[in-house]
């Protein structure tokens, strides 16, 4: 619930402005933030020395929690909205890090640092907001910000099988337009994720909420355009 980009717009945390300052407390009611957040850190698991890249920060809460798993990993966070962006800097200050903060959208991440710069690219609750159009330039844009052997990273609500889960995503798509959400719903992030690794796409974890199923991914990057899905 991140980032939005159309061409240089971008959809609140939350879908309106002045929900923002509530963005953390309603992600960790309506998302079971705890489960996914921690499970995607473990699976991220830095390492000094690594150069991770969190595109569509938010409010920095996964940034933050990589950097202080790992002092020595250099974690950038970057985000197109400078409210959540300000939120993340006073956040990161009261946990005593340094995290590296930029501007940008999710079709912004290979330039940061460059083409290939990065050992770890990931993104959470971003691209069912996104229209499709930015949906595949943002994910290729992560891939292309990865070094060979590095991991792309994807925490997201994607295909939501049967219609109790269809009811519960309809929440988010009031919050977020259904523009951009149905065709998550519908699996189009795991066809996108396909066409770019260039391999079958699969989640290693699902979490239930009471706002949809989540989807976790994992894929290694061999070199761009061909990667390999962690199952």
């Amino acid at each position: 619930m991140n980032t939005a980009p159309t061409e240089s717009k971008f959809v609140p945390a939350l879908g309106f402005s002045r929900l923002t300052p509530l963005y953390d407390t309603i992600l960790a009611i309506m998302t079971r933030e705890k489960a996914w957040r921690s499970s995607l850190a473990d699976k991220i698991s830095p390492k000094a020395g690594e150069t991770i890249l969190d595109v569509g920060c938010g409010t920095g809460t996964l940034a933050i929690m990589l950097k202080l798993r790992e002092p020595g990993a250099r974690v950038i966070g970057m985000d197109p909205d400078p409210a959540t962006l300000a939120i993340a800097v006073n956040k990161a200050k009261l946990a005593g890090v340094e995290v590296e903060w930029r501007s940008g959208f999710a079709r912004d991440a290979a330039t940061p640092l460059g083409l290939a710069a990065c050992d770890k690219v990931v993104s959470s609750l971003v691209f069912h907001q996104a229209p499709i159009s930015e949906k595949r330039a943002g994910i290729t844009a992560m891939f292309q910000a990865t070094r060979p052997g590095g991991w792309v990273y994807i925490t997201d609500y994607a295909r939501q099988r049967g219609p109790v889960r269809r009811a519960l995503f309809s929440i988010i798509g009031l919050l977020d337009g259904f523009d951009n959400t149905r065709p998550n719903a519908e699996g189009m992030l795991e066809k996108l994720l396909t066409e770019v690794a260039r391999s079958k796409v699969r989640p290693f974890r699902v979490v239930e909420t009471i706002t949809g199923a989540i989807s976790l991914f994992a894929c290694q990057h061999v070199s761009f355009g061909s990667s390999q899905n962690e199952r």
